[in-house]
Order: C-alpha cells, then sequence, then structure tokens
C-alpha cells in the first residue's frame, strides 16, 4: 500500500488513512488552537507523540478531544452496502490523570446519537469514557422515567457477530435504570487532540493553605472575562473500597463564579462531573461510578450534589479537596 507523509503529523501514513486526517491539516487556526499530543493505530498501538505528552498537557488543565474514525456499515448499520468513512471528534468535558500519569476522558453532556438522522430511541445520557490506551466503556443513565425491572450486578455479556470489530469485556446493571458495559471498538485511529493554553494560578491545601499562586491571581483574572477551571483531588476516594487509594485528579471547567472581596474567598460552580471509582485503567462497574455538579472554593471546601443513577435522586454532601485552579 502506497504511503504519504502528513505534514502535521510527521509520521507515515497509508494513503486510505490520509483522508483522516486532511481537515486537520487544512486550516492554521486548528493547527495553532489544537495539538496532536498522542496517536494510536486501529491496533490501539501507539505511532505517534506520547501517552506522558499527554498526560503532561492534562496535568497542566489542557482541554481534550479524540478523532476517531469508522466504516458506517461496519460501526452504524451492518445491513448496509455503504463503507463510507466516517470522521468523529468528540469532547471530553471531564478529564482524570490517575497515578500522575493516566489519563481518562468523559463525554458529559451526550445523549444517544442515531447517524444519520436523528437520536437514540430512549432519552439518556451517554456517557462514554476513553482510556489513553483506546479501552472505551458507556454508562446510560435513563431520563424517560420508564420502570426498571432488575437489579444492580454483573448482566450477561453480549456479541455481535455482524460487528468483529466491537469487543465488549463484561456488562453490569442491564435491566436497571442506569446499564454500563466496557468495551473496544477497533476504530481505524485515536488522536488525542489537547488545547493546552490554561495557566495555573492557584494550587491550595483541604484546609485553603496556599501552596503556589494566589487567590488574588484568581480573582484578578476572573473579573476580568477569563474562564476558569479547576482540578479536584481524590474526588472519587468514597466510591471505592478502603484499600483502594488509587490517587486521582479530576479536571472540569467552571460556569459561575463569585468573589467574596472581604473574605478573600472564590467560589465556583462547576459543570457536570461523572465520577468513577478510581482504578487504571477506569472501568464502569456496578455501583462503582455517579454524576452531578460541584460547587468549589478557594478554602478546599467541596459541596457536591450527585445523582444515583439508577434512582435519579439527587443527594447533597461535602468533602474538603486539595484544589487546583486553571484561567483562560
Amino acid at each position: 500500500m502506497p504511503e504519504r507523509r502528513n505534514f502535521l503529523r510527521g509520521a507515515l501514513l497509508p494513503a486510505t488513512a490520509t483522508a483522516l486526517t486532511q481537515a486537520a491539516g487544512s486550516g492554521t487556526a486548528l493547527a495553532s488552537s489544537w495539538t496532536l499530543a498522542y496517536r494510536l493505530d486501529a491496533k490501539r498501538k501507539p505511532v505517534a507523540g506520547s501517552a506522558s505528552k499527554l498526560s503532561d498537557a492534562i496535568r497542566r488543565g489542557a482541554d481534550l478531544r479524540i478523532g476517531t474514525a469508522f466504516r458506517h456499515n461496519e460501526h452504524i448499520d451492518t445491513s448496509s452496502k455503504s463503507r463510507e468513512l466516517v470522521q468523529e471528534v468528540a469532547e471530553f468535558r471531564t478529564t482524570y490523570l490517575l497515578e500522575d500519569r493516566w489519563t481518562a476522558g468523559f463525554m458529559t453532556l451526550r445523549v444517544p446519537i442515531s447517524l444519520p438522522d436523528g437520536f437514540g430511541p430512549r432519552a439518556s445520557m451517554s456517557f462514554f469514557l476513553y482510556n489513553q490506551d483506546g479501552t472505551q466503556a458507556i454508562a446510560r443513565p435513563h431520563l424517560d422515567g420508564l420502570p426498571a425491572s432488575g437489579k444492580p450486578g454483573p448482566s450477561p455479556g453480549k456479541s455481535d457477530p455482524s460487528m468483529p470489530k466491537y469487543h465488549q469485556q463484561d456488562s453490569h446493571d442491564a435491566d436497571t435504570n442506569a446499564p454500563s458495559h466496557n468495551f473496544i471498538y477497533d476504530f481505524e485511529e485515536f488522536r488525542f487532540l489537547v488545547r493546552d493554553d490554561w495557566r495555573e494560578v492557584l494550587s491550595h491545601s483541604a484546609r485553603g493553605a496556599v501552596r503556589s499562586g494566589s487567590v488574588k491571581d484568581l480573582a484578578e483574572s476572573f473579573a476580568a472575562g477569563c474562564e476558569v477551571k479547576v482540578a479536584v483531588r481524590n474526588l472519587c476516594r468514597d466510591l471505592g473500597d478502603a484499600d483502594e487509594t488509587v490517587d486521582h485528579e479530576v479536571f472540569v471547567q467552571t460556569g459561575s463564579c463569585y468573589y467574596y472581596t472581604d473574605q478573600a474567598l472564590f467560589i465556583a460552580g462547576t459543570h457536570p462531573v461523572v465520577r468513577v471509582r478510581a482504578a487504571v485503567p477506569l472501568r464502569y462497574r456496578s455501583r462503582g461510578w455517579d454524576f452531578g455538579w460541584l460547587m468549589v472554593r478557594t478554602d478546599g471546601l467541596v459541596q457536591r450534589w450527585l445523582a444515583d443513577p439508577y434512582t435519579l435522586q439527587f443527594r447533597k454532601s461535602r468533602v474538603r479537596c486539595d484544589l487546583r485552579w486553571f484561567v483562560r
């Protein structure tokens, strides 16, 4: 098979795969905002960048998007004769850094899409999870209020002979309101793209003791209109057993922010967060995940408003966590 060199990647690509990167290389604006940190081939083998380059960027607060590609009749409609190549680039609004080395990302705003015409059959969230090694997972809390017939626990795995590129590893809670499973789909490639332009302005302990930066810098940046992102250390510790102490940071952008000027106290409400029991790699397990929103403060207090995915009942709780703050 002939090969061509793609100038953006600096790597030899098969001619049939060149279409996957033509769009990425066609505009200088994209190249200047988003860079390729890591790339895996169809067998999930590294072919460009590195896992350490990716984790270094996530540690600095970088945004993450992952590009993949698939054939229509292999992934969408196996009865179709169309082998059209479909490109996908998805945003992963919540990112994890585990053991200061392993990266994972979550789609937190996605609902079921039924290509090419519309949406899936049931109202739900599609909390896709991708690890840096290309292993994938999905949890799907249903939002339509239909009664569930099952109880949480392991479920029989499903195989589809018409989809040989799909490999389900396990399944959980199939007949509940919140089914999940871990899997691998052999996409044509995985491109881990980062926008690495956040600036860390404050790091402090769970009691608010400043380690670097200052609340003043954070407050001045927010007042000037900057976006704010926060890294919350060990946010998911209560989802694991006592002996599961995998260190982790969860990175999430904030929405509304507030500054109490007399107290020098900065407060922010975050975008949605999916919490998963910390492990390398990250995986969904029965009763090992939930989702919701956080309110974070520069004294280390983290207020949580989390939904039980099986009942959709929300509960409030509070913890104290080490926090790092970023602005852009």
